[in-house]
């Protein structure tokens, strides 16, 4: 596990996690999950849960169309790890 992807999870949550919560999660997330609503929804509740930061109605929308839209191959989580780190 990235130290970088600990590092953005605590800055940007203000939350520390460790790379086993982030194991544990990523290990439940098939490329299946990236074109079913229901499974992103019930992922990023996941995560908001584990750094305990509320998400609303209209931000977890938002991700779930950002995601749809995205060109991004699903099959390559590290493409998809430096989007949402916001690295090209």
């Amino acid at each position: 596990m990235s130290k970088d992807i600990l590092s953005v999870v605590k800055k940007k949550t203000g939350k520390s996690v460790t790379s086993k919560d982030i194991e544990k999660i990523a290990s439940g997330v098939k490329p299946s999950t990236m074109q079913s609503e229901v499974q992103l929804r019930a992922l990023i509740k996941q995560v908001s849960g584990l750094v305990n930061v509320k998400v609303s109605e209209e931000t977890i929308n938002d991700i779930i169309q950002a995601v749809k839209s995205s060109k991004l191959d699903t099959n390559n989580m590290q493409q998809l790890m430096s989007m949402m780190m916001g690295k090209k």
